[in-house]
């Protein structure tokens, strides 16, 4: 598979992504734990379909330490024992706001409460802006059929 265009060697396309970067920058530099940032990029990328940015964040994840067991069972995270409540939380509200389209009422009351029980309003901003840059990420490799497979953890940063 190949991408539909070089849009990572485009200079508009290096314009935007570099706008994009700096706000991923911000969300990593936040207060909002690592790992939850990195279960979040996981279970939207692999809502939207995105090959790329999913075996991108499994393999951000396995080299912060991340265990197998809990990649493997992210998408069906409702089911498995090995999250914790902040990061079920967090897993809900990124899978509402993915879906946005799909949910006549956007992201209920129930998945902001979960998230606000264990995030402060700092860590919840990143978690809404996190949400918001992966998605869009996301709709670039998928519009663009970036092929998944190749890419080395620290390859971007």
């Amino acid at each position: 598979m190949e991408s539909r265009l070089d849009y990572f060697g485009n200079p508009f396309g290096a314009k935007v992504l570099k706008h994009i970067n700096s706000a991923g920058k911000a969300i990593t530099d936040s207060a909002l734990p690592i790992v939850i940032q990195e279960l979040v990029k996981l279970r939207a990328s692999q809502i939207n379909g995105c090959g790329f940015c999913t075996d991108m964040h499994s393999k951000d994840a396995a080299h912060a330490g991340e265990t197998q067991q809990r990649l493997n069972l992210v998408a069906v995270w409702r089911e498995a024992k090995v999250f914790t409540e902040a990061e079920r939380a967090a897993l809900e509200l990124a899978e509402q706001g993915t879906r946005i389209a799909d949910a006549a009422g956007g992201v209920t009351d129930e998945a902001w409460t979960a998230a606000a029980k264990h995030f402060d309003e700092d860590q919840l901003t990143a978690l809404i802006s996190l949400i918001a840059v992966i998605n869009a990420y996301n709709r670039i490799n998928v519009i663009n059929q970036q092929p998944a497979g190749d890419y080395q953890p620290g390859q971007f940063g």
